[in-house]
Formats: structure tokens, C-alpha cells, sequence
């Protein structure tokens, strides 16, 4: 079990350290599925575990704190991008209705009869 934790991680390694935006909702779909699947073997690891286990634990540790740093990266690429069209969406938004945001806060009377 330890071997296949191993192996989905340094799987999902290499699919995110080959991250292009040309093929990004492809490789968020690899990347949830891959994740799921380590969830899944996670829950059937059960010790006790002998040496070869316990080094093989380890390296898998090393290569999750990079899977963990290079997920981060992507969280932050997807924000940035979120608030780009955020942005977007707004400015089109004043340009298409410029008097939307005008607050009316007084009246004009004529008082000529």
C-alpha cells in the first residue's frame, strides 16, 4: 500500500510540475482524480510497518511537501486569474452602463408657477 501512496504521488508530481495553461482543466481533472485515488490508498496504510515501509514513507513525505508547494502555486495562478476577470467583467460592466454607480442624493423643485 505504501508503494502505490508512493507511486500516485510522484505521479502527481510530474503532472504538476508540467503544468501549461493550454491544457490546464485537463490536467486540474488528472490532478482530482489522482488525488482522490491517494485518498483512498491513505486509507487502507495501517501500521505496523517494517524499515523498507518506513524509508519508502519517508521519501513519499519529501515528495508530498513539494506536491504541497507546487498545489499552492496553482491556487494562487488560479486567484490571480479569477480576479482578472473579476476586473474584466467590471470594467465592461461600466463601460456598457457608465451611470450605474452615480449615487442621486438630492432633487431639484422648480417652484414657477
Amino acid at each position: 500500500m505504501i508503494q502505490a501512496f508512493h507511486d500516485l504521488t510522484a505521479e502527481l508530481l510530474a503532472v504538476l510540475e508540467d503544468m501549461t495553461n493550454a491544457e490546464r482543466e485537463d490536467k486540474i481533472r488528472k490532478i482530482t482524480e489522482l488525488i482522490d485515488r491517494r485518498d483512498e490508498v491513505l486509507a487502507q496504510i495501517k501500521p505496523p510497518f517494517t524499515a523498507v515501509e518506513q524509508q519508502l514513507g519517508r521519501r513519499t513525505m519529501l515528495l508530498n511537501q513539494q506536491v504541497d508547494s507546487l498545489l499552492m502555486l496553482q491556487k494562487q495562478e488560479i486567484q490571480r486569474d479569477i480576479q482578472e476577470i473579476n476586473k474584466k467583467k467590471k470594467s465592461s460592466n461600466k463601460y456598457t452602463n457608465p451611470y450605474e454607480s452615480l449615487s442621486i442624493d438630492g432633487m431639484f423643485y422648480d417652484k414657477r408657477n
